[in-house]
């Protein structure tokens, strides 16, 4: 324990102590001063009717009783400051970095519910914190690689562009990867953006009743290449339904459903999106089959910066179902995942009005 720490857990049981001993002090004043207008009441004998010896002994007592209560009090307050001293040497190594401590309180303070409150409550902070570290160390070093690589790439090809004495035919190519590259980096930046957007929005603005079918469709258009280069079926499977809720973010949780659909299906596959009304709340449903999601990985999927894949080798970069997931829950609905027999599905559930 550093210096500064050890002034601290003194200036605390030297607090504790002198609070004891003012009480202490308090309580004799008191005593004393009850005695002294006892005295001249007339209701005990005055102190010169009382022996000189008595009296020496009286004193001492009092004077043997200070300085052993004293003692005691300094010496036993650090007792009850036990289980305080524990939880802030624990803050300060949360606050530290060390995101894997742990708070485990002894005898005879575990077995107090207001101890037990405060151990699970940290324990959980101190998980959810090193959870998240991880996440986001994990997810700095795969974004900065998925960053570069579209950026080397274009640069690559602009110099080959650049040199000349290319066919037409490769000019076209080089030209082609570098808009695929520059849309690739465009797409990452806009999930950031999002992300960042709606992280920190506690209301929703801008609602207004829509087509919530047709916003579908456009979104589904809007995707039209992504599909088509796979050689994607499309099964739209609903009939025309408005909805009262901000068409923007919408529009942006279902282009984020779609583009997941379409990243994890394989070539030829098919993607069906369905809506159901179900009394005030309208359930879209969309699903992709390819392989399916582990069981044990469903309630991560929607976490910032996770992905399935831990080598990082596959696409995508835990933002698009992050953001999905705050839209939805700023419209009062929910979103979940099923994942089985190679066939995964995400749905939304949201009320028809805001």
């Amino acid at each position: 324990m550093n210096n500064p720490t050890r002034r601290n857990r003194l200036s605390l049981l030297v607090i504790f102590t002198v609070i004891v001993f003012a009480i202490l002090v308090l309580s004799l004043g008191l005593a004393a001063l009850v005695v002294w207008l006892l005295v001249n009441a007339g209701a005990i004998r005055s102190y010169s009717d009382l022996s000189s010896s008595l009296m020496y002994v009286v004193l001492y007592m009092s004077l043997i009783s200070l300085v052993i209560g004293t003692a005691l009090s300094f010496a036993l307050s650090s007792i009850p400051l036990t289980p305080v001293n524990n939880v802030i040497n624990k803050l300060n190594r949360l606050a530290a970095g060390d995101f894997a401590v742990r708070m485990q309180a002894k005898k005879p303070f575990r077995d107090l519910s207001v101890v037990s409150d405060i151990t699970e409550s940290f324990n959980k902070m101190a998980s959810e914190l090193e959870q998240t570290q991880l996440l986001r160390s994990d997810f700095v070093n795969n974004f900065a690689h998925e960053f570069k690589t579209p950026i080397v790439s274009i640069a690559g090809f602009a110099q080959l562009l650049k040199r000349g004495g290319l066919s037409a035919a490769e000019q076209e190519r080089y030209i082609g990867i570098i808009e695929e590259e520059s849309l690739r980096l465009a797409d990452m930046a806009t999930n950031l953006l999002n992300l960042s957007k709606v992280e920190n929005q506690q209301l929703l603005s801008d609602i207004k009743t829509y087509n919530l079918s047709e916003q579908l469709r456009s979104c589904v258009l809007l995707l039209e290449k992504k599909w088509e280069e796979k050689w994607l079926e499309l099964e739209m499977d609903f009939d025309e339904y408005t909805i009262s809720a901000c068409e923007e973010l919408l529009r942006q949780a279902w282009i984020n459903l779609m583009d997941n659909a379409v990243k994890f299906s394989p070539v030829g596959g098919k993607i069906s999106v369905t809506v159901r009304e179900e009394g005030k709340m309208l359930t879209v449903a969309i699903t992709n089959y390819g392989s399916s999601i582990a069981p044990e990985n469903l309630k991560k999927v929607f976490n910032k910066f996770y992905q399935e894949d831990e080598s990082h080798s596959g696409k995508g970069n835990g933002i698009g179902l992050a953001v999905v997931e705050k839209i939805v829950r700023l419209h009062r609905g929910e979103v979940s995942a099923r994942s089985e027999n190679n066939q995964t599905t995400f749905t939304v559930k949201l009320p028809k009005n805001q």
